[in-house]
């Protein structure tokens, strides 16, 4: 059928260890098609590399479902013919036509219902003010598209908004913020069902980010580097994000974790696979790359906040990750944000 798009839901497939989590996703006309097929796909890639979970779709009514951007996308199941029981993740898609979704009680009365036995309940970007109006996040703690903050926060006094984290978790709510934090928050999902490796294949198989520490703005770690495998690794690795301009020297770090410095050195870099120095620029630099986009502070202030010393010193580690130099990133970036 030419120019449609066909996600259908995907046949239960019990696993080898007995488990298979049911995942439903709720569209309507008018959601954004990113919340759905993001999402989808890691839990799909999820399945198909560890097993352990199954997908389905589901509409106010069966059929077609026009996204924002004209993309239709079928819904195996409608609300009135996909028993509310039995689901573990319920995840409810973002997008303009949530506005007019929330206010259809057919749809607000399943969700409440299945939320009702579900082990989790999630929102990508403006989809929690389904949740709110389902009366799923009173007193709680959610994020959502930035652009949206305001009026939730109008709209939804009971709710407690913090657009700051790319998801938030509070109980067994998640919600994420825009569009492609709903990657995140599933990536986060399936590394609590199946564990920090599967989530990392995952990641990789989709050229993802497996986590992205910090705010929703900001440009994320990525994936040239696996994740700490012990406690002492995490530390640094939590601390070198908590302030990347501070002084982080192999002694510093060393002193952090609880180890020598040449036990630190082998360490972090057999669970990391690269030496602290190394991932020390590589998180300056990304710091430096959101103050760049979102901040006015010359090249110069920015180089003495994030530990470079001076801006021929950020210039030539820009040039090393990124292949520009800071000026140029800076207007090729801040352009494209000033059109989103």
């Amino acid at each position: 059928m030419c120019g449609v798009c066909v996600v259908a839901a995907i046949r239960d497939r019990p696993q080898a260890g007995g488990v298979t989590r049911h995942v439903v996703f709720v569209i309507y006309e008018g959601f954004q098609s990113l919340d759905l097929a993001g999402p989808l796909e890691v839990f799909q890639h999820a399945d198909r590399l560890a097993g352990g979970h199954s997908c389905r779709i589901v509409a106010p009514r069966p059929g077609l479902v026009r996204s924002s951007s004209g993309l239709p996308v079928h819904a195996a199941h409608g609300v009135a013919d996909l028993d509310p029981g039995g689901i573990d993740t319920l995840v409810v898609a973002g997008g303009r036509g949530v506005d007019r979704a929330r206010h259809d009680p057919e749809l607000i009365g399943w969700i409440a219902s299945a939320a009702a036995d579900a082990r989790r309940i999630t929102s990508v970007c403006s989809g929690v003010f389904l949740l709110a109006a389902a009366g799923l996040v009173d007193g709680l703690r959610v994020t959502t598209h930035w652009g949206r903050a305001e009026q939730l926060v109008r709209e939804h006094p009971e709710v407690r908004v913090d657009c700051d984290p790319i998801f938030v978790r509070d109980g067994r709510v998640w919600t994420s913020a825009g569009v492609t934090a709903g990657m995140d928050l599933a990536l986060a999902l399936v590394e609590a069902d199946l564990g920090r490796e599967a989530a990392h294949m995952v990641a990789r198989e989709l050229v993802l980010f497996l986590r992205r520490p910090g705010s929703q703005s900001q440009f994320s770690v990525g994936l040239w580097a696996a994740q700490p495998a012990t406690d002492s690794i995490r530390a640094v690795v939590s601390a070198i994000h908590a302030d990347p301009g501070a002084r982080h020297t192999v002694a510093d770090l060393a002193g952090c974790a609880g180890l020598s410095t040449r036990h630190l050195q082998r360490r972090f870099t057999a669970e990391l696979g690269t030496p602290p120095a190394v991932y020390v620029e590589r998180v300056r630099v990304e710091a430096a790359q959101r103050a760049l986009v979102e901040g006015e502070d010359p090249v110069e202030a920015i180089a003495r906040r994030y530990g470079f010393g001076t801006a021929e010193t950020l210039r030539r580690a820009f040039h090393r990750h990124a292949g520009v130099s800071p000026s140029e990133y800076r207007a090729r970036f801040r352009s494209a944000r000033e059109y989103a």
